[in-house]
């Protein structure tokens, strides 16, 4: 404490002068009633458990889930209804490759859906995939509704951590078709799995 400090501050502390017994009192008092009256709670506390790990690569990526969204690299618009995504004409996602694929090879399951109004416009849709710009598969879709796109992707294309499927649409719908965004598919899932 200095005296250029004063008699009531020194760094972050009160100093109450000696001799005041009251005004010591009364302080402690007004802090007491300060600190229970801003403690109250109308709503209880609610718990939550944290995930404070380090994001892991999955073989499994669902379009609502938080904990895998760094895998949908481009092409993808937000999460609507807390369960599917629109891609955009082209869209890309990262997978890790499952235990022994590297070995075996891999069956690629993408679990999508074209609205009745993408069909309405387009009549038919392509979808293909690659991995390091190697084909691995194509399917043509001519009806709405719920469809699955499934591939087989040799082990010489697993053999890192990780993997890039990316996916083409020909054709798709252009921004400003339905709304302002270039609209493709509904994606829901895409699963990596050993054969």
């Amino acid at each position: 404490l200095t005296e250029t400090d004063g008699p009531w501050r020194g760094g972050d502390f009160l100093f109450l002068p000696r001799g005041s017994g009251k005004v010591r009192r009364l302080t402690i008092l007004l802090v007491g009633i300060l600190t229970v009256s801003g403690c109250r709670r109308d709503e209880k506390i609610k718990l939550e458990a944290t995930d404070e790990s380090q994001p892991v690569l999955a073989s499994t990526v669902h379009a609502a889930d938080p904990r895998t969204s760094m895998q949908l690299i481009k092409g993808f618009h937000g999460v609507e209804q807390n369960a599917w995504r629109w891609t955009m004409g082209t869209f890309a996602v990262s997978l890790q490759p499952p235990a022994g694929s590297a070995d075996r090879g891999a069956s690629l399951n993408l679990k999508i859906s074209i609205p009745e109004v993408v069909m309405e416009k387009l009549k038919k849709t392509t979808l293909s995939a690659s991995i390091q710009k190697t084909p691995v598969g194509t399917m043509t879709y001519t009806a709405a509704g719920e469809h699955a796109f499934r591939a087989d992707i040799p082990a010489a294309l697993l053999k890192g951590d990780a993997v890039t499927v990316e996916f083409a649409l020909d054709p798709f719908l252009p921004a400003g078709t339905l709304d302002g965004r270039e609209l493709g598919l509904v994606f829901v899932s895409v699963v990596l799995e050993s054969r």
